[in-house]
């Protein structure tokens, strides 16, 4: 894997890490909006976080294999 290569899936990484702890965000604002208690709010957040980074993972997956 060359340096160009590397930096390009460190960068596309950690803009998804963003992505998803921004979207965590989101989520525990919501439910806490809804009424919902701090528990809840933390455990959608947790969901909406794991969930993200999940997709995320996958595509940086594709990324680096289309990159080979």
């Amino acid at each position: 894997m060359s340096s160009i290569e590397f930096v390009v899936i460190a960068l596309a990484s950690a803009m998804f890490m963003v992505i998803a702890m921004l979207v965590g965000v989101a989520a525990a604002y919501l439910a806490r909006r809804d009424d919902s208690t701090n528990a809840t709010a933390l455990t959608r957040a947790g969901t909406a976080f794991a969930t993200t980074l999940t997709l995320a993972c996958s595509l940086v997956a594709a990324l680096a294999a289309t990159m080979r």
